[in-house]
């Protein structure tokens, strides 16, 4: 469709963005909308299928680190990828819920703040997109309160993870998975090679195997290769989005706007638009990750049925811990560097050990003066409760893997570039002073301007945020559609 046709055209909704938090937000939208209604979706990317990804090796033909400038640290990375799809192309699928106590850390250890809705609030939210992703997750119990099983059985643990199992029965769990453990209804069983940012065998949940039918509705347009440059308001509404398509810039008309796009590409958006608050684009975070080896004598890791098959919350659910330092998600792998030692390759158990952080303003996201059309995202610092928890974590580790035949534990000096998690930014709360917009990721003052994603999380727990940031885009469109009847 020509970007003309488009500019001339009105829409109940225009929606910027085809990942997670887009795609579940139409997918809420579209069970409750009147057969006439229009929906609009703009894609700064192309349509990579799958085969295509395979042959060219890669999520996207989008380098990413090409859209924005990096500042402060020069060993921080941010990564994502544009498409359609998004980040569900380069995702490794393990999705865990947040513990009920990462929405109350004010209230409960005096630390970080509260977010304005609680586990409670999300939790039907959290079983749809369980339900819709088909999640593969532990069968006897979890750590989060949960109703029912997972719609898929557990991954195989391997046996130092089975060890774990017997040893923490409470505290440690086969690893909530959109890495099939069965075949699903649109994708087959995950190898357990270890390559699920480019899964070859399509087993893992994505856009394009599992919600592309959205895009497919007839009240659906989706418009490939439209950038999303700024909202247009009037008299304190949003009326459209400006963006670049075809070398064109044109204004897209709709009477409710959607931003989907990251945390930081949401605030640079914003920000050129003239919404400015003094938390817009602050905040920047994401977990801090460590990796680490644990040298067994005599027990073998490598027999589990996927990439990452234990999540252990024996430091995450101290309460005392939280007071003092983050807390720590155990991820255990089924992937990594066999042992070099002859006769004893498979006596290891790789780990990664994911932070939470508490997020500064000092990191942000800002517009350069000269390069408008690539946000600065600037990191100076991970908070001082992180990295107490980074600098405890050997005599940690050394407690918590008592049960084991340890030989020794390897832990890398440094944290990891990035675990791929872009949070903060348009931090969500009920008072327009204190954040960006309200609990239902509305704009405080535009009241019909959406800005979704984990730019909203207002601090970073140790859980992987995709489970969240869909269930929040659920929970937003529920309120809109539920407060409009």
């Amino acid at each position: 469709m020509p970007s003309s046709d488009v500019g001339a055209e009105a829409h109940d909704v225009v929606i910027v963005g085809t990942g997670f938090a887009s795609s579940f937000f139409l997918l809420g939208y579209l069970e409750r909308a009147s057969p006439d209604a229009r929906i609009i979706v703009l894609e700064r990317g192309r349509r990579n299928d799958h085969a295509w990804q395979i042959e060219h090796r890669a999520n996207s033909d989008v380098v990413a680190a090409d859209l924005f400038q990096r500042r402060g640290d020069p060993d921080k990375n941010w990564n994502f990828t544009i498409g359609f799809g998004g980040g569900s192309n380069c995702w490794w699928g393990n999705t865990p819920r947040m513990l009920p106590a990462d929405f109350e850390l004010q209230s409960r250890f005096g630390i970080g703040t509260d977010w304005p809705l609680s586990y409670d609030d999300l939790a039907p939210h959290y079983e749809r997109v369980e339900r819709e992703m088909e999640i593969a997750g532990p069968a006897d119990s979890s750590p989060f309160p949960r109703r029912g099983p997972y719609p898929q059985p557990p991954h195989r643990l391997n046996e130092a993870e089975r060890l774990l199992k017997r040893a923490y029965p409470g505290q440690f769990f086969a690893t909530p998975t959109a890495r099939a453990r069965l075949p699903a209804r649109s994708r087959g069983t995950c190898c357990a090679n270890g390559v699920c940012n480019l899964c070859p065998v399509d087993a893992k949940f994505t856009i394009q195997n599992s919600l592309a039918h959205l895009y497919e509705d007839p009240r659906v347009t989706l418009l490939l290769g439209a950038e999303a440059l700024a909202v247009e308001t009037a008299a304190g509404r949003a009326t459209g989005v400006v963006c670049r398509h075809q070398d064109r810039e044109t204004t897209v008309l709709g009477d409710l706007v959607v931003l989907g796009a990251n945390a930081l590409f949401n605030p640079a958006i914003l920000l050129r638009s003239g919404l400015h608050h003094p938390l817009l684009g602050r905040r920047l975070h994401e977990q801090v990750g460590l990796l680490a080896e644990v040298h067994l004598d005599g027990v073998d890791g490598f027999q589990g049925s996927s990439s990452v098959t234990g999540h252990g919350y024996m430091l995450y659910d101290d309460d005392t811990r939280r007071r003092t330092k983050a807390a720590c998600l155990i991820e255990t792998w089924n992937v990594g560097t066999f042992r070099p030692n002859y006769g004893r390759w498979l006596q290891a158990l790789p780990l990664r050990l994911v932070f939470e952080d508490l997020p500064q303003d000092r990191n942000r996201v800002e517009l350069s003066p000269d390069r408008p059309g690539r946000p600065v995202a600037t990191f100076e610092e991970r908070s001082e409760y992180a990295m107490r928890a980074v600098r405890d974590i050997g005599p940690d580790l050394e407690r918590v893997l008592a049960p084991l035949p340890v030989e020794r534990v390897v832990i890398e000096a440094a944290p990891e570039p990035t675990e791929s998690h872009v949070q903060g930014t348009t931090v969500m709360g009920d008072h327009p002073d204190s954040s960006v917009i309200d609990r239902f990721c509305i704009h405080h003052g535009i009241r019909n301007l959406v800005v979704l994603g984990a730019g909203a999380f207002p601090t970073g727990s140790p859980a992987n945020p995709t489970l969240t940031l869909c269930a929040l885009s659920l929970w937003s469109i529920d309120h809109l559609l539920s407060s409009a009847a």
